[in-house]
């Protein structure tokens, strides 16, 4: 199976409402601060934050969002040592006390995510951490669950999941490619 799951209107629909049900959980943006895990974590971040920044007028958009990154807290760095580090940049208000949402765009074995938790406690003390995800594709191997998705894709684990997005890729859209085994990943 091979084909486009999301298009750019679905994406810019998603994102509005996952903005929409972080500042509902949260009530409000008093606290907040959005970071995203590279690659393509942090420009969904900073979009985020700019529809947060929309509803809430009092957002600092671009005071609120930045990047995070996890390389040297990655367990596979063993399997593929030559990484490129990447750079974190965090809002100007710092961690402690507020309420971090970690953005990324695919969720899948909770690794990352896993490792994005450790990498925030050597930065910060945050008062809560929550997860924002485009797509959820699931085949989790620890017990992490996103506290807002996009789109829940089930998927075989044969398949990939790609986001692009404008700012890295020139498009936005999120595809899947692979081999579907008759019945993984199929809804009843």
């Amino acid at each position: 199976m091979t084909g486009t799951v999301l298009g750019a209107p679905d994406i810019a629909r998603a994102l509005t409402r996952i903005a929409h049900e972080i500042l509902e959980r949260n009530e409000g943006h008093d606290s907040l601060v959005l970071l995203g895990i590279p690659t393509r974590g942090v420009p969904l971040a900073h979009r985020l934050a700019a529809r947060i920044g929309d509803v809430e007028p009092g957002f600092d958009a671009s005071a609120r969002a930045g990047a995070l990154d996890i390389t040297m807290y990655r367990d596979d760095l063993h399997r593929q040592p030559t990484r490129p580090i990447g750079e974190t940049t965090l809002p100007t208000m710092g961690l402690d006390d507020r309420t971090v949402v970690l953005v990324d765009d695919v969720f899948h074995t909770g690794r990352t995510i896993r490792a994005a938790l450790d990498a925030i406690k050597d930065l910060g003390r945050p008062r809560a951490v929550q997860l924002a995800v485009l797509v959820d594709r699931g085949h989790r191997e620890l017990p992490i669950r996103a506290d807002f998705v996009g789109k829940n894709l089930p998927t075989a684990k044969s398949e990939r999941v790609d986001v692009h997005l404008t700012e890295v890729d020139g498009a936005d859209e999120v595809l899947i490619s692979g081999a579907r085994i008759s019945g993984e990943g199929d809804r009843a």
